[in-house]
């Protein structure tokens, strides 16, 4: 039996799993999660065991986090997003001390010690306008993928400037720019401006210190990406692993980590992580 440790973080769009032993990550996997959070992330969990070639009684210990963590039946522990993602991007960078992370369903920026901690964080989930599922809408609304928006915002040399941020005005401003012959590319750069000005304010808020990470699925949008550095006058840490992963790959570490704590403790431990 080989000790293994999982990480399972269910999104609003997309599932994460990872598996690590006592040094190393070893498998991970992404699926969709929108049809069925709890069927889904219980394939995942299998995609990555099979790539591990790992078997359900290798897992010492798994931890569920993310928007449906509460849907996971087969996780042992349940960890807010927030905890997870200091973790796992500490584990990822340790000079890291501010976290960008825009998902499918809201944006947070964390603030985080040199053990991985959080700090202090500002989140906005009450409005899609900044998160991934406002740049697929505004994809579907300019007819291309939203794997390509990045690129295609990276063409723009006169990004235009839109007056709204809630996601469905804003989709009508882009069919109107749309219908005043305005290109896609210069479209899509000031979409990323206008996103980069909302999280730029959170992290001004928040009063950031540096160094700076860039993760969650719109970490992978070089056009994103340029648009915060630009905004915030930074250049982003670089991060070896997926940066969709890193909300999963913190859940994971912490499951180590309680797993430890169980076998070290003579009596039912009781584990805090805010």
């Amino acid at each position: 039996m080989r000790n293994l440790y999982a990480g399972i973080d269910i999104g609003s769009l997309i599932t994460k799993a990872v598996i690590i032993d006592d040094r190393k990550l070893i498998s991970s996997h992404r699926a969709d999660s929108r049809a069925d959070p709890a069927r889904l992330s219980e394939q995942a969990f299998g995609e990555t065991l099979k790539r591990a070639q790992a078997k359900t009684e290798d897992i010492s210990f798994t931890v569920a986090t993310g928007y449906g963590r509460i849907s996971c039946a087969f996780a042992d522990a349940t960890i807010t997003e927030l905890t997870c993602h200091a973790r796992g991007s500490q584990f990822a960078n340790s000079d890291v001390r501010t976290i960008i992370d825009i998902g499918g369903q809201d944006s947070k920026v964390i603030k985080i010690d040199s053990k991985g901690k959080m700090v202090d964080f500002e989140m906005n989930d009450k409005c899609a306008a900044g998160t991934g599922r406002f740049l697929e809408v505004m994809a579907h609304a300019l007819g291309i993928n939203i794997e390509d928006i990045g690129t295609i915002s990276m063409q723009s040399e006169n990004p235009c400037s839109l007056s709204s941020t809630c996601t469905v005005f804003a989709e009508t401003e882009v069919v109107s720019l749309l219908a005043k012959g305005i290109n896609k590319e210069n479209i899509i750069a000031g979409l990323h401006m206008s996103i980069a000005k909302r999280v730029g304010n959170m992290v001004k808020r928040l009063g950031p210190q540096k160094e700076f990470l860039f993760v969650g699925g719109v970490a992978k949008n070089k056009g994103m990406k340029t648009s915060l550095e630009k905004q915030l006058s930074i250049r982003f840490m670089a991060l070896e692993f997926d940066p969709q992963i890193i909300g999963a790959l913190g859940a994971a570490l912490i499951a180590r980590e309680i797993s430890a704590q169980k076998q070290t403790c003579p009596s039912p431990p009781s584990f805090s992580f805010p």
